[in-house]
């Protein structure tokens, strides 16, 4: 009997199997990721089988008397897929399939399905299509399964091999097309953050599922989705917050990271990561109550290496601290990264001291001034208040005097004709070592 859920709605009995060539990340619950990445694909997880080994077996990835073991794992559950929690060649799939006599799929191929499935926007759905491309070109022979229902022998070989190459041309071409639309798409996205330089910008990053969509509901007021699931953001969504103490500031969603994110999707996302390449600063958001912390802070800190984004000025926040029900375990967490904020988005502990360290690592690009200009001068004026924080107005005489604060970037943009600009010079306009907005090593 298959398991269906509450709409009636069918799902695949799914065995899991995870081979692993070191230590395993958490050696309690190795597959527990996977796992979760099956549910969120719509499996029904029914058996799991793990596996120690020097190296990969060529042909099965696992071996012929693994592959023996798993067959009787299968059939027992009259499982329907089989799901690796590593990578494999087209070869090693086709195999195993022949083997197995049910759908076999790898860890790349099941994120790039539920990518597919939450996928909203025009430019997410051109991405992960490019993405499943790319995937799929190498292993066209093994998606032509009815060709195997012919006898491809003499007479028979011809027909078979060209309709793979037809196919082969139209997905070569597509994913031409699909990179060309995708470029185009990166150049406005470029244009429209470039536009946005008057601005500063905040970028939240971190693992799936670790609160970033919580926190930015949290943060500015906003009603967007933030579900307890794996991916559950894809596109890049951009909130006004206003800073306390500070002014307005611009506060970016974006997708989660994971694990293992194959390399194919993060240059498929290149334009929807803009928003992380262009801010001003990064808030790395973890999930302290996950026993994989550790794990996944290296795993963002990875990624972020490969966007050339690494060395952009980051706190790291750890969210959900709330969910750690030992107080000593709270504070070992906390202690193991000493500069980072512990929050709960969902309940609002640690929000201000969060928006206090904002505050701090921005300020360190803004400058406090005395705008002297016409009291009629309402653009200026209005200018002034959309773009830095107005601390005092005085009069004299027939002027007034705007005490403001305004990103450094931005003083040259005061027309001179316009009004006369003082600045006030601070000791501390140097940032100095050792700050909340540095970025911190993980723990060795």
């Amino acid at each position: 009997m298959k398991d269906r859920d509450r709409k009636g709605v069918q799902h695949e009995r799914a065995v899991l199997v995870g081979v692993f060539l070191e230590a395993p990340i958490d050696p309690e619950h190795p597959l527990d990721e996977l796992s979760g990445l099956a549910s969120t694909a719509g499996a029904a997880v029914v058996a799991e089988l793990t596996q120690r080994r020097e190296r990969p077996d060529q042909t099965t990835y696992i071996g012929k008397g693994k592959v023996e073991e798993l067959r009787g794992v299968v059939a027992h559950h009259d499982a329907d897929i089989v799901i690796f929690d590593n990578d494999l060649s087209p070869a090693q799939t086709r195999n195993l399939e022949q083997a197995l006599e049910v759908k076999v799929l790898d860890r790349s191929e099941v994120i790039l399905d539920i990518f597919a499935a939450r996928a909203r926007t025009y430019e997410a759905r051109l991405a992960v299509e490019l993405a499943q491309l790319e995937y799929s070109l190498p292993r066209l022979k093994r998606m032509w399964t009815h060709l195997s229902r012919l006898k491809m022998g003499i007479g028979m070989r011809g027909p078979g091999e060209k309709q793979l190459e037809v196919d082969r041309r139209l997905v070569e071409k597509r994913i031409h097309d699909l990179k060309t639309e995708l470029a185009e798409i990166h150049g406005r996205r470029e244009r429209q953050v470039a536009s946005r330089h008057d601005h500063m910008t905040v970028s939240l990053v971190g693992y799936t599922n670790a609160g970033k969509s919580t926190l930015l509901n949290a943060l500015t007021g906003a009603d967007e989705l933030a579900e307890d699931k794996l991916f559950a953001t894809l596109d890049t969504r951009t909130r006004r917050w206003r800073l306390p103490g500070w002014g307005p500031v611009l506060l970016s969603d974006t997708v989660g990271f994971i694990r293992d994110l194959p390399h194919r999707l993060i240059a498929s996302f290149k334009a929807t990561l803009e928003e992380t390449r262009r801010a001003d600063l990064l808030l790395h958001v973890a999930d302290a109550s996950s026993p994989l912390v550790d794990a996944q802070i290296a795993a963002v800190r990875g990624v972020l290496e490969e966007l050339d984004v690494d060395e952009k000025d980051a706190i790291l926040v750890l969210n959900k601290i709330d969910a750690i029900p030992d107080r000593a375990d709270r504070e070992r967490t906390l202690a193991r990264y000493p500069h980072a904020i512990g929050i709960s988005a969902r309940s609002g502990a640690g929000l201000p001291e969060l928006a206090r360290a904002v505050s701090d690592a921005l300020g360190r690009g803004f400058r406090d001034v005395d705008v002297e200009t016409d009291p009629g001068n309402g653009r200026l004026l209005a200018w002034l208040g959309r773009h830095g924080e107005v601390l005092s107005r005085r009069f004299a005489d027939d002027r007034v005097i705007v005490h403001c604060r305004i990103p450094a970037a931005l003083l040259g943009r005061i027309p001179e004709a316009e009004a006369v600009v003082r600045q006030h010079h601070r000791p501390d306009d140097t940032p100095a070592a050792g700050t909340a907005g540095e970025p911190h090593p993980a723990p060795r």
